[in-house]
């Protein structure tokens, strides 16, 4: 399978010159924080010294959940088609945040309930109308998840093409904390209880509810997903779920570095992490999620994300907030003076 081939190397020689230059610049060392690690990772990840954060390239995934259907979104599904339409046409936040970067913009719908229809600015895949109720039976096919993850393959191969140096992955899914909560028991050995939150923002019976719902996917494929992501993913995920998978897979292996958001696009990212372990490399990581359980995601991929906003409506918008910092770090890198250059005395001098 495609993406169980190699990841590109990170280039260390670029990386030990980004610290190094990080410790010449006039400021105490480390000053500044996380923005220091995160030029000094990039750095490796571009195979330069003073990396850059220009070009910004966010695709929102779509798709609906059979699961849905069993009463665990305070919404109905035809949210996300309605939503479609608000991307397409700059209404949503995440298209408000990509124009203030000039970002490019990609909307694809991967599979949402709907009669037909053509919308300028949504490119449409549509495997199915919606992933299986995973209480009844595996969410996607093989075939379907191969499909999915090619999607998001597709579009890594087209902001490359496009020139971005930063790739963001966003998503709109009724239903899809669920389907994520379930992936990421699967992944991590856990029960629903510690990693359920409210989504959509439903009341407490449905929360009690949609526990259950989790914990009984889990029980019914733990046993045959072990040691196997891609099989779980198939088992309990969306379609835009597998397409972010298929993403962050395919820019590790062509060396674009992505800003991992919340809980949602934390799950996907350790779905991919555990299919090819080398792309945890290219992964920066946004902003710790409000939706509960998203700790527990971070800490197996032993990340430790720029922001804590209280954030949690998806779209890759945390990780576009957090685009703003790594940029600003960024010029700061390139910009500010060394010691040498301003005359300044260092420490050791």
């Amino acid at each position: 399978m495609w993406y169980l081939n190699p990841i590109k190397p990170i280039n260390q020689t670029a990386r030990n010159g980004a610290y190094d230059r990080q410790n010449q610049l006039t400021k105490p060392t480390g000053a500044l924080g996380q923005m220091e690690e995160a030029v000094t990772q990039l750095a490796g990840m571009q195979g330069k010294v003073c990396p850059t954060a220009k070009q910004l390239y966010i695709c929102t995934f779509a798709g609906d959940h059979g699961i849905a259907n069993a009463g665990v979104s305070a919404y109905p599904q035809a949210v996300t088609r309605q939503m479609l339409y608000n991307f397409a046409t700059g209404g949503a936040c995440i298209s408000v945040m990509a124009r203030h970067y000039g970002a490019i913009s990609q909307v694809i719908d991967c599979g949402s309930v709907g009669e037909p229809y053509a919308v300028d600015g949504v490119e449409q895949f549509h495997i199915a109308p919606q992933t299986q109720n995973f209480l009844d039976g595996p969410a996607m096919s093989a075939e379907q998840c191969q499909k999915a993850l090619e999607i998001g393959k597709y579009s890594v191969e087209k902001a490359v093409e496009q020139g971005a140096d930063i790739y963001i992955a966003g998503e709109m899914g009724i239903g899809n904390t669920t389907a994520s909560s379930a992936l990421a028991g699967l992944l991590l050995d856990e029960n629903a209880q510690s990693l359920t939150g409210l989504g959509t923002g439903i009341d407490e019976k449905t929360f009690v509810y949609k526990t259950q719902v989790i914990e009984q996917a889990i029980n019914k494929y733990k046993e045959i997903c072990q040691n196997n992501p891609v099989l779980a993913l198939q088992s309990v995920g969306g379609f835009e779920m597998a397409a972010m998978v298929g993403a962050y897979l395919r820019a590790g292996q062509l060396g674009l570095p992505v800003i991992i958001g919340g809980f949602i696009s934390a799950v996907c990212a350790l779905c991919a992490v555990r299919i090819n372990p080398d792309v945890r490399q290219y992964m920066l990581f946004s902003h710790t999620s409000a939706e509960y359980g998203n700790q527990k995601v971070l800490n197996a991929l032993n990340a430790k994300p720029l922001l804590d906003l209280g954030l949690r409506l998806g779209e890759g918008t945390g990780a576009t907030t957090a685009f703003g910092v790594i940029q600003l770090a960024c010029v700061v890198h390139e910009q500010m003076a060394t010691f040498g250059e301003a005359g300044v005395s260092n420490r050791d001098e």
